[in-house]
């Protein structure tokens, strides 16, 4: 037996992850090919806000914390919420910290600002200075087309008097129809796009409050808004924004549209029996919920929510995977949330794989999602086509050997004088990997001499492969547990072995099923239960 085999569940699981560098692309292939990522923070205490950052498991470039406001004169008011401790532990972690500037939709103060342009830029590039921040990014929103001018000349002045390694940027307005009036024509794209390092196209509130039930950010939405923004902006300077918060209203018209978390939605969902509906034309999540009367309600952004009826439009993983796959798709910068502490925490087990499209979109919502991108990351498994894994169909025996291969880390021996099926063509894509199954000891052929490298494999010949593989101790319970498998099935003590450590299970009937062919699913979940045994 090798080496592979008799050391596998002691030190092989430890050092697979080396295994994955051979069959990625390169460092600096993923490099050049790696999408911006940064998000505001606007709620909660800035005591948690390095909580928060952690638990997005370094999908962030850059965050934008609320630290520059301004005064009704249109100076600079600094935040109780800026923290030397934050920036320098963000620092620590090589993230930048480039504060959003606000007016917070007040027109009086923004249109403020623009009077007092000069002096704000000092205070700014001051700022930035004094407390070692890494830029800034314009959030002035609600003045009007009046101010157009004004404002981008603010943006030029402030690029020039901050030094050219610390970031300009700008969030502007999603404008799918190309509109002039009200806020819409105080930005000019293109020269705003020229003065700074980039626009975050703030592509939600498509509803908004006050306004009818509907998708906050639905993707044709996004996607117009995108082919808008190219015509003036290049594809390299494109942020897209994307809500981590939904939109709420009551039947009885008396809320319209308030903002509510997307980590409350389900909350609430669940807490009142409520139902969640996946609108395939917005490819936006919907949800609806009764609060009986008597109920002492829930608090959404300080407000009572009373008893009715409400639904609420918000996203789930599978919105916001649709609209982070249009950066790949128009070859974006990248994507801005707003933000932090309002999302579902699942979303950052995948955000990194979503935005540069290195997952499947066929797997969102399946059973199996979470041991698919573990199997995918480990490289172990590959998708069957562009970002396609193809979770329900069958594995083929030459795919189980390439996986067996990939997982344990086995390789050819020169001297070896194992020879390939006849069957198998020494140009076939698993020829390498079923020879060294073969020479292993992991898969045996037909009685025939062939191999069979396109016939599915079932549950029970699956599990006598990995019961070699890993050389688990037989079972010693005896115990029948599963009513389809008899003691003297040829498969039996592989099966009760592998059921022991957990790696396999049966069906809610008691069966095993030994003669189903086995899902790429199924074989996913098995492999991530393997690396458990570590």
């Amino acid at each position: 037996m090798s080496m592979h085999m008799k050391k596998y569940i002691k030190g092989a699981i430890i050092g697979l992850s080396l295994i994955g560098l051979t069959l990625t692309s390169s460092p600096a292939a993923e490099a050049a090919n790696h999408k911006f990522v940064m998000s505001y923070i606007y709620f909660g205490h800035p005591d948690k806000y390095i909580e928060a950052v952690n638990q997005t498991n370094g999908s962030l470039d850059m965050v934008s914390p609320s630290y520059f406001d301004l005064n009704p004169d249109g100076s600079l008011q600094l935040t109780a919420a800026l923290d030397k401790n934050f920036i320098a532990a963000m620092h620590q972690e090589g993230m930048k910290v480039v504060p959003f500037l606000s007016n917070h939709w007040d027109r009086n103060v923004g249109i403020a600002a623009m009077n007092n342009k000069e002096a704000l830029v000092k205070q700014i590039a001051k700022a930035i200075e004094t407390y070692n921040l890494d830029g800034v990014n314009v959030d002035i929103e609600n003045i009007t087309g009046k101010e157009k001018d004004a404002f981008t000349q603010f943006v030029q002045m402030l690029r020039a008097a901050i030094p050219a390694q610390k970031e300009v940027s700008v969030a502007v307005a999603a404008n799918p129809e190309g509109w002039e009036g009200d806020w819409f024509g105080s930005f000019d794209y293109a020269a705003l796009g020229k003065a700074s390092d980039y626009l975050m196209f703030m592509t939600y509130d498509e509803s908004y409050e006050g306004s009818d039930p509907g998708p906050v950010s639905s993707l044709p939405f996004v996607e117009k808004s995108i082919q808008q923004a190219l015509k003036y902006v290049p594809s390299e300077k494109i942020v897209i924004g994307i809500p981590f918060y939904g939109r709420y209203w009551k039947s009885d018209g008396s809320i319209k549209g308030l903002g509510i978390q997307n980590t409350v939605v389900d909350q609430l969902v669940q807490k009142y029996g409520g139902k969640k509906v996946f609108d395939e034309n917005s490819q936006s999540a919907k949800a609806s919920f009764v609060i009986p009367a008597g109920d002492p309600g829930t608090s959404v952004h300080g407000k009572k929510l009373t008893a009715g009826s409400y639904t609420v439009w918000y996203e789930n993983d599978r919105s916001i995977q649709a609209k982070l796959s249009l950066v790949q798709k128009y070859d974006l910068k990248g994507a801005g949330n707003w933000s932090l502490n309002e999302e579902a925490d699942s979303i950052w087990d995948y955000y990194t794989a979503w935005i540069n499209n290195s997952t499947f979109r066929d797997i969102i919502g399946h059973w199996a999602e979470s041991s698919i991108q573990f199997v995918s990351d480990k490289g172990w498994m590959t998708g069957t086509a562009s970002n396609l894994f193809q979770p329900n169909s069958s594995l083929s025996r030459a795919q189980a050997a390439a996986v067996l291969v990939r997982m344990t880390g086995a390789t050819l021996d020169q001297r070896s004088s194992t020879s390939l099926y006849w069957d198998v063509p020494a140009n076939h894509w698993a020829a390498a990997d079923i020879r060294i199954a073969k020479q292993e000891g992991m898969i045996g052929g037909r009685a025939d001499g062939s191999f069979g490298p396109n016939q599915p494999v079932t549950r029970e010949e699956l599990a006598v492969m990995l019961s070699r593989v890993l050389e688990l101790t037989p079972s010693t319970s005896g115990t029948l547990k599963f009513s389809d498998v008899g003691r003297d099935r040829w498969s039996a003590e592989a099966i009760r072995s592998l059921a022991d450590y957990g790696i396999i299970s049966g069906y809610k009937d008691g069966t095993f099923r030994p003669k189903q062919a086995v899902t790429r699913a199924e074989m996913a979940a098995m492999m991530q239960s393997v690396d458990k045994l570590n």
